[in-house]
């Protein structure tokens, strides 16, 4: 009983501080509280989210719940803390191993497999030479046990990099992002290399730094370009007005030229 009026009171913390005072049109949001557990690592998992936002996750290692939005509000206190999650672990553990065994037997179980999607990108726009940051979005997760790792050049990269926690998907699949400060220059090739170690298979997303065209370069590029097109357009108005003045000439000559003589 207790436990359902916790739950209670989290959900409507935490759709309070996710809404906060906005008053909008009725609509459809789904908030998940996922718990994981598997021989993988991480061995645990578990993450509150509202739609596709992570809110919050749980530092196991740590025993203390993290906000996962940048200056998002802190956990509601006195709501599911961490001695009340041991039951919800040692469940799911149980659960897992009980399922296995009626399954399989001593064998593992088998279990669907998602091959990682990763996609690079800037998050903010490209400016050669100048601190910036690149995003590595992992999808289609499952299980949730893979490690992220950047290169550039060929190189491994170890500083500079932020991990977050996996997020879940309403597929039930999961998420993650990398993030890896840059200072990028013309010719660097920089790689994102997402590796599930069990099964000894990699993704690589790649990312080249293009050079972007000075706006006002471009500008007058395009300024020249739509010049050139109107004079083009403008003798090719006047060539089809003077053929089409040179066409009614002849074939006045013409219609004079057989004119029936009177007698």
């Amino acid at each position: 009983m207790g436990a359902a009026s916790g739950r209670g009171a989290l959900v409507a913390a935490l759709l309070g501080a996710a809404l906060g005072s906005v008053r909008a049109e009725p609509s459809l949001h789904t908030l998940s509280e996922v718990l994981f557990c598997q021989p993988d690592t991480p061995s645990l998992g578990l993450s509150v989210a509202f739609d596709s936002e992570q809110l919050f996750s749980f530092d196991v290692p740590n025993m203390q719940w993290l906000s996962q939005l940048p200056d998002g509000p802190a956990w509601p206190t006195g709501t599911e803390q961490p001695q009340e999650l041991q039951h919800d672990t040692m469940l799911c553990r149980k659960l897992h191993d009980e399922l296995t065994w009626l399954a399989t037997g001593p064998r593992p179980m088998p279990e669907a497999k998602g091959i990682p999607v990763a996609d690079v990108f800037l998050q903010q726009p490209l400016q050669l030479g100048y601190p910036n940051t690149l995003v590595c979005m992992v999808g289609n997760i499952f299980p949730p046990a893979i490690t992220i790792s950047w290169q550039r050049d060929g190189i491994p990269v170890t500083d500079g990099i932020t991990h977050l926690t996996y997020i879940p998907m309403e597929d039930l699949g999961f998420m993650r992002f990398s993030y890896l400060a840059v200072t990028p220059h013309s010719g660097e090739i920089y790689s994102c290399i997402v590796t599930r170690e069990r099964d000894n298979i990699s993704v690589v997303a790649y990312w080249v730094p293009q050079d972007p065209i000075p706006s006002d370069v471009l500008a007058m590029a395009v300024c020249g370009a739509v010049t050139a097109l109107g004079i083009l357009l403008a003798l090719l108005g006047l060539g089809l007005l003077l053929s089409a003045r040179r066409g009614s000439t002849w074939g006045q000559w013409g219609q004079r030229g057989h004119s029936p003589h009177t007698h």
